[in-house]
């Protein structure tokens, strides 16, 4: 399916330098992931939100990418709309798709309060944008008219209301607009807690347009919550529809921040359903880190495990830019790092997965295979020593080629053959993986 490329963080263009130059940034750094093998972009809110210098989880003004001068400036704090179309334009010429961040929960920045009738409260409610496209009032936000709730807010944020025929179409139209005009493929949608999964469902279900290719747009959903919680919302959202939303694998990230830096974790765990990854791969985002998740609740230790899992396993696989870039854990040009995880998710990671062997400390899997991919085994130990055991894997009489690995003994793992059954001894370093690819 491809690799996912988170390209920000929080407060980016402060810490980087490149206050409203982000889009110039990322687009400098497309040719490098390109060749590393990404697929994919996920870029932060492009529209003007309530201050100049915001990472626009509080949007004002949808159609402002750039090129109005309100809320302290003309540029967004990551650049002006002619650098964003730059940026999606290079990504293209690239072979990368582009996903825009949707922010359409809650809106903030308003020109003015109103008195909602509703109830008597007064609100900042009214919206003037100088792009004079989708201007709101009273009646788009909660106490609404059309609908009594629609589940969760975004602290004192006005929240919009989905079944007001205006914002529904005006949303469906924005999305077109992004789609189409700016050359956006896909969304992450923001907060979908907090309204209906059936106003995704309306988005995904587009019909849109790059020249005369018609395409669908890609989707995937930030349900911060259980696995239940989870299944529950892409039940719903993906109800009759024929284009799928995915959603992040919060629940296999926590699994995996307890790998890393919990003494005395078992690897029996990751073998447990209860994560996307097993009980939905197919609607599957796994990551380690993102621009929430690392503010306060980072992975601190022996990341790369990790990233080991998620780059071998089934799922689409999202790498966080400080990982890559500002951590150094890409370590490009060696086998010891992010990159060559992604070489090898690209050429071998193909097919269903099984679990060939696992305990408390070794966890051995394969992938089966399918079509140029040809498959590989993986192995994770978490013990404090080499450790590998003996398993028999669909292929026979095979070499296996170590392609990727790490560990706490970055000494490099010895090639394996497997016997006319297919057995064949698979080790790892301590606390470390190996990824072995068929010859």
């Amino acid at each position: 399916m491809g690799i996912m490329f988170q390209a920000f963080y929080w407060d980016c263009p402060a810490l980087e330098f490149r206050e409203h130059n982000w889009w110039a940034e990322v687009k400098n750094r497309i040719p490098s992931l390109q060749q590393a093998g990404f697929t994919a972009l996920w870029l932060p809110p492009a529209n003007k939100a309530a201050s100049w210098t915001s990472m626009g989880y509080d949007p004002y003004d949808y159609y402002d990418l750039g090129e109005f001068d309100q809320k302290g400036g003309v540029p967004t704090w990551f650049g002006a709309k002619a650098d964003l179309l730059d940026l999606i334009q290079t990504a293209h010429a690239n072979g990368l798709q582009v996903y825009a961040d949707m922010v359409f929960n809650h809106n903030s920045g308003a020109d003015g309060q109103e008195r909602n009738p509703i109830d008597g409260g007064m609100r900042w409610t009214r919206f003037t944008p100088r792009s004079n496209k989708f201007p709101r009032d009273w009646a788009c936000f909660h106490p609404s008219r059309y609908e009594q709730w629609d589940k969760e807010t975004f602290g004192d944020m006005p929240d919009l209301c989905h079944r007001n025929p205006n914002v529904y179409t005006d949303l469906l139209l924005y999305a077109q607009w992004l789609l189409e005009t700016i050359g956006f493929d896909g969304f992450r949608y923001d907060m979908v807690k907090g309204y209906g999964g059936w106003m995704v469902r309306s988005i995904q279900e587009l019909r849109a347009q790059h020249g005369t290719t018609t395409f669908k747009p890609y989707g995937v959903g930030e349900c911060w919550d259980s696995d239940r919680t989870i299944g529950e919302w892409l039940d719903e959202a993906n109800a009759w529809s024929d284009n799928p939303v995915g959603a992040f694998d919060f629940p296999l990230r926590y699994r995996l921040r307890d790998l890393c830096d919990s003494y005395g974790f078992s690897l029996r765990q990751l073998a447990e359903p209860g994560v996307l990854l097993w009980d939905r791969p197919r609607e599957a985002v796994t990551f380690v880190e993102n621009h929430d998740v690392v503010r306060n609740d980072p992975v601190v230790n022996d990341k790369l495990l990790a990233y080991a899992f998620i780059l071998t396993h089934e799922g689409y696989p999202c790498v966080f830019w400080q990982d890559y870039f500002n951590w150094n854990l890409a370590q490009v040009g060696t086998r010891n790092g992010i990159a060559a995880l992604v070489e090898a998710h690209e050429q071998y990671a193909g097919g269903p997965t099984r679990i060939l062997y696992v305990d408390d400390n070794l966890y051995i899997m394969q992938r089966e295979g399918l079509g140029t991919q040809p498959g590989l085994v993986f192995v994770l130990n978490n013990s404090g020593a080499w450790n590998g055991a003996s398993v028999q894997t669909k292929w026979t009489n095979r070499h296996f080629a170590p392609q990727a690995w790490s560990g706490h003994d970055n000494a490099e793992p010895l090639d394996q053959w497997t016997d006319d059954s297919g057995w064949a001894n698979f080790w790892a370093p301590p606390r470390g993986y190996v990824v072995y690819a068929p010859r």
